[in-house]
């Protein structure tokens, strides 16, 4: 497309088999996008696109994420609040015509397989080395291995006794990221030996967990899929990190939890499956390019696009029949 879409926090540019959407840099920028810099989304890792009415005079314009393409949204598990959700663009209320028209031009971009999950992450994860502080150690990621370092002012006499931990990636069945901003928030390894949790409860089956909320773990096979060994509770396992207020927070151990994740998934075997095609390849429908152009013309008339960028897009269109 080589169109650029400038929104409330980011901007996306569109090129022809996926969007890179730049985070901006300031003060009311949430601090996970800022962390984030920028990310390159697929178009074969989209399942829908949407275009909502937002808060102050505001239009949402989102793009929908196949389950299982983006190791940042698998390891949050669906525990990151509504600003925070990378795939969101804000925009003035006024350019929802604009808005509008880029959400159509996206649908028609759709992998013929975005209604299914996807077999494979399809969206980079943040890269390694990285590490965070939590409430009672620090956390380290080199991208074969991961560190936990205890402190003495926060780390049980449990996590002493057993010593500062490294974990192979290659040893781990994957992942359990608890959002700091919960209730006994933590990051839990779940080694490949792993023995059912009873996500009913987030504790063992054993109930060796004690009270708590519920909890995904993530890995090897999807979302909820190797389940969590029977521990103790997070500040008792020498395999966790423990969050607490202003340690571990949600810019720092979710991308951290996002690559560990990354990792594990692809030392581990996965079945032989057809690569998802990036784009269509085929002849587009005449009459969707004929109301494609004569949308196009009336946001040209509305002055929302210039007279270059009108021409360029017309003959792009025109290509494709």
């Amino acid at each position: 497309m080589g169109d650029v879409l400038a929104g409330i926090h980011a901007t996306w540019e569109f090129d022809t088999d996926s969007v890179l959407i730049r985070f901006e840099r300031g003060i009311r920028t949430p601090k996970l996008f800022q962390s984030l810099r920028e990310r390159r989304i697929p178009y074969a890792a989209l399942s829908s696109v949407t275009l909502t009415p937002g808060k102050r005079n505001t239009v949402v314009l989102r793009a929908v994420p196949r389950p299982g393409a983006d190791p940042l949204v698998e390891a949050a598990s669906g525990q990151l609040k509504e600003g925070c959700d990378p795939y969101r663009l804000v925009l003035p209320a006024e350019r929802e015509v604009l808005a509008e028209y880029y959400a159509d031009e996206l649908r028609a971009l759709l992998d013929p397989a975005s209604g299914e999950p996807a077999d494979s992450f399809l969206v980079a994860a943040p890269e390694a080395p990285m590490n965070f502080k939590a409430y009672d150690g620090r956390a380290g990621f080199d991208g074969e291995r991961i560190s936990f370092r205890w402190s003495w002012t926060g780390a049980s006499s449990t996590k002493w006794k057993a010593g500062d931990q490294t974990f192979r990636v290659s040893e781990l069945a994957g992942i359990v990221w608890r959002s700091p901003e919960a209730l006994d928030g933590y990051l839990r390894l779940v080694p490949r030996a792993a023995t059912p949790v009873d996500h009913r409860t987030g504790g063992s089956l054993g109930d060796l967990h004690g009270p708590g909320g519920t909890e995904c773990t993530v890995g090897g096979m999807s979302a909820g899929g190797p389940a969590e060994p029977p521990a103790a509770r997070a500040d008792q396992d020498p395999a966790a990190v423990l969050f607490g207020l202003g340690y571990g927070p949600v810019h720092e151990s979710l991308p951290f939890a996002a690559a560990v994740l990354e990792s594990v998934r692809r030392t581990q075997p996965a079945p032989a499956a057809a690569t998802p095609a990036l784009v269509s390849a085929g002849r587009r429908d005449p009459a969707d390019i004929a109301e494609r152009i004569h949308h196009l013309g009336e946001l040209h008339q509305a002055g929302l696009v210039t007279d270059a960028e009108y021409t360029a897009k017309k003959a792009q269109l025109l290509a494709e029949l």
